[in-house]
């Protein structure tokens, strides 16, 4: 018996691997170590992109250790119950998509929303922040937040700022100091 089924969509013919048993409870092995290790989790809808999209969108996540995965609604559904998230994730529309952020909950918001902006086939749908499903609305919000480096830069900066401008201060007296010797001498 074959494992191969064969469909037709938009007119061209794609065959479809069936999975064992076996290779279900492995993925859902994996998207249950995803789930353990994310911070954030965000589900959107990809139909309609080109796989060339997909790939692009894969390669800038990992660089931000991050990870885009495609699986089965009713496998992710097992794998959430099975980590005791009560998210109905069979309830979306679509073709879904889900972005695991393993590093912060900010950064894989930013690329999902900057990519959904310029592939309108992309959207977001909503996600998982905290154990938590929020809606689609709420990943943009964070999407528009700075990221943790920023905040940081930005800090390093407000406190660096007082003690430049007491060196100046003081650097100020001293060259006002040594100019008014010179003016003595001369």
């Amino acid at each position: 018996m074959s494992n191969i089924l064969q469909g037709v969509c938009g007119g061209r013919l794609f065959n479809f691997m069936i999975k064992t048993r076996t290779e279900k409870k492995e993925i859902i092995g994996d998207l249950k170590e995803k789930i353990e290790k994310q911070k954030i989790i965000i589900f959107a809808d990809f139909a309609g992109l080109k796989i060339k999209d997909i790939v692009d969108l894969r390669k800038k996540l990992k660089m931000i250790d991050s990870q885009l995965k495609v699986a089965k609604k009713t496998l992710v559904q097992i794998a959430f119950q099975e980590e005791g998230l009560k998210i109905g994730v069979k309830d979306l529309e679509g073709e879904i998509a889900f972005v695991f952020g393993f590093r912060d909950e900010i950064s894989p918001a930013k690329i999902v929303w900057q990519f959904s902006q310029e592939n309108p086939n992309f959207k977001i749908l909503g996600g998982v922040l905290e154990n938590k499903f929020i809606e689609a609305e709420r990943v943009i919000e964070l999407a528009k937040l700075p990221t943790k480096e920023e905040l940081l830069g930005k800090l390093v900066g407000s406190i660096s700022a007082p003690i430049s401008n007491l060196i100046n201060v003081l650097e100020a007296n001293i060259k006002g100091l040594i100019f008014v010797l010179r003016q003595i001498k001369a």
